[in-house]
């Protein structure tokens, strides 16, 4: 297939690409490398530097390719600063998603949308594991944004019954390529594994924000969609969750370095706990998480990090 990845030079984006590469189709990478890393896009897919927010861009980029399905990562994801700064995410998030799907229905004829969505669109959970039934109450600003673009994406799919779109709820996507090529890094960096291997590697402390929390993939989607076009929802998680001090004491003990722990009040935005049910994407996709306990996943980041 002919597949357009938006936001292919991010985290999820870039193993993404990779993996579609492997299956043998055709990849095309569309990102304005903001946030993303050039060394992170697989050199066997074309790249076009672009922007979702600009409107020239997206028309240069349906003109001259063409594309049988879109996986669109590109977006900000910051909590914390999608609450400082939540015109900046409004306007990337919603209106440039907005303009993606446009420019790709009227000019692209594009009909398959695969949209990297967030658990965030959940806020505070009233059970766990979370159900995808579950209310849409996001928190916060960037949790807001998504649930919008997925909103937009069921309004084309309702007025459009050719389109198809599959949204993919992540719940904290984490670790590192096995073999150590491909990793997690963000500029500015929010994310907790990372972060707090960044503590380990300089010998800084690490901050919490909050202690007072009450704690305890893709192309198979693409198949789907493939035979049949309809709107649909998944959770894409273990069912296991981790708190931040599980955390922090894994990358202690893969790293075999010892740092402080700051504690800090909340973050507006973030939530108390987030587990995904993920029954759904099993029964439905056969989505099993390979590699995804806690001390792989900090092992490989660990590694990763270590090289960079």
């Amino acid at each position: 297939m002919k597949i357009l990845v938006t936001g292919g030079a991010g985290y999820i984006g870039s193993f993404m690409v990779r993996k579609l590469l492997e299956r043998g189709d055709e990849v095309t990478v569309f990102d304005n490398l903001e946030r993303g890393h050039r060394k992170a896009i697989d050199p066997r897919a074309k790249f076009i530097k672009g922007d979702i927010k600009n409107n020239k861009d997206l028309e240069y980029l349906f003109v001259n390719s063409s594309f049988e399905a879109i996986m669109h990562f590109a977006g900000l994801i910051a909590v914390g600063e999608s609450e400082e700064k939540p015109d900046l995410y409004y306007q990337n998030n919603v209106v440039g998603s907005k303009n993606l799907f446009k420019t790709a229905l009227n000019i692209g004829r594009v009909k398959k949308f695969i949209f990297s969505s967030s658990a965030a669109v959940y806020g505070n959970p009233r059970e766990i594991p979370i159900p995808e039934s579950h209310p849409k109450n996001p928190t916060s600003e960037y949790g807001k944004n998504k649930l919008a673009v997925e909103e937009i994406l069921l309004s084309l799919q309702k007025n459009n019954p050719e389109v198809g779109f599959i949204a993919l709820r992540y719940f904290n996507a984490a670790g590192a390529a096995m073999d150590g090529s491909l990793g997690e890094g963000h500029n500015p960096e929010t994310h907790i594994i990372p972060s707090i291997i960044k503590s380990a590697l300089l010998g800084i402390p690490f901050k919490v924000f909050g202690n007072d929390y009450k704690t305890k993939d893709g192309m198979l989607a693409l198949e789907k969609l493939h035979k049949e076009k309809r709107a649909y929802t998944y959770n894409v998680g273990t069912g296991i969750g981790y708190s931040n001090k599980q955390v922090i004491e894994a990358v202690k003990k893969v790293s075999g370095k010892n740092f402080d722990v700051e504690y800090s009040q909340r973050r507006k935005g973030d939530v108390d706990e987030l587990i995904a049910d993920p029954s759904k994407i099993k029964t439905e996709l056969g989505f099993s998480p390979r590699f995804s306990d806690l001390n792989t996943i900090v092992n490989t980041a660990w590694q990763w990090h270590q090289k960079q």
